[in-house]
């Protein structure tokens, strides 16, 4: 029996979090996974919900799943990012609901029903599936999970072919680094992700001997300075605000990753200003394509 879970990473102060919470947000490597926990096994469950609608009823569905009955629930998120729909979504699940707000959020009290209602088809809908669309396994929640992003789409269009040992940073559900190894140049690819859902997902897209899926945080990682490549399309939101200072660290570990002359290939959104950063970290650097509201850099070490 577990004492509590907590799935993901409220501001300090907001709620209180059980001593002893186990951490099941698959945004915290090295987090638990809530649909791996056995049915009934939680006493207690605290989940700053996520804003996408799938995403949330699997995330809510699966803590209702994993608490034992008349255990309670606290479910929160900003008013302006799903809170205000949090209420009528426990309700759907069976659930009576006290409901407050402070600090522009919403907050939601609960505890698991005896028996609740369409849990299984909000799991079935959130849970991991093949995509006949893109081709490759995905899930709700993950960066762009139903759709080829258009950044990652402009870089695919133009990357000519690599050679040697690279990395691909926040590498996703994998559709660019299969992009990647299609050179028989590629000797090895490093691909890391901070979401255990888009690892778990790449590894099942990427069945190719030359390639390692790591989960992890780019920014904590080792820096190795003897890759020949890396390519990324940066993420600049962080917990849904934009936060330009990740791009830049995504820049900054790029170069710290690379041999002397190796090359590092990106795309960003055209306001985005990473080129300081560019100008800091690389001998060099030149936009080989800008279009659509994107830019495609190519920078030398």
């Amino acid at each position: 029996m577990t004492g509590a879970v907590l799935y993901g990473a409220p501001a300090p102060g907001l709620v209180d979090i059980p001593a002893g919470a186990v951490q099941v947000s698959p945004l915290i490597p090295g987090s638990q996974d809530l649909a791996a926990m056995a049915d009934g096994s939680v006493e207690r469950a605290v989940v700053l919900a996520p804003g996408g609608v799938i995403e949330r009823d699997y995330v809510l569905a699966q803590a209702l799943r994993v608490l034992k009955p008349g255990a309670p629930l606290l479910a929160f998120a900003p008013k302006d990012k799903g809170g205000g729909r949090l209420r009528k979504a426990l309700e759907a699940f069976g659930c009576t609901v006290g409901e407050d707000a402070r600090r522009h959020h919403r907050f939601c009290q609960t505890v698991r029903p005896a028996a609740p209602a369409r849990l299984a088809e909000a799991v079935a809908a959130g849970a991991p599936r093949l995509s006949p669309g893109l081709g490759v396994w995905t899930q709700p929640g993950v960066f762009s999970w139903d759709r080829v992003d258009p950044g990652s789409a402009r870089l695919m269009g133009v990357l000519p072919a690599l050679v040697g040992r690279g990395a691909d940073l926040g590498c996703g559900l994998g559709l660019l680094a299969q992009r990647v190894l299609a050179s028989p140049a590629v000797t090895a690819l490093g691909c890391i992700d901070i979401d255990r859902r888009a690892v778990e997902c790449a590894r099942r897209n990427l069945d190719d001997p030359r390639v390692e899926v790591a989960w992890a945080d780019v920014r904590q990682g080792p820096a190795r300075g003897d890759l020949d490549f890396v390519v990324m399309n940066p993420p600049f939101h962080d917990g849904g605000v934009e936060d330009k200072a990740l791009g830049v660290a995504f820049v900054t570990k790029a170069a710290a990753m690379l041999r002397r002359g190796g090359v590092c290939w990106l795309v960003a959104n055209r306001h985005l200003p990473y080129e300081q950063a560019l100008s800091a970290a690389f001998e060099s650097y030149a936009v080989r394509d800008d279009g659509q509201g994107y830019k495609v850099i190519e920078a030398r070490r």
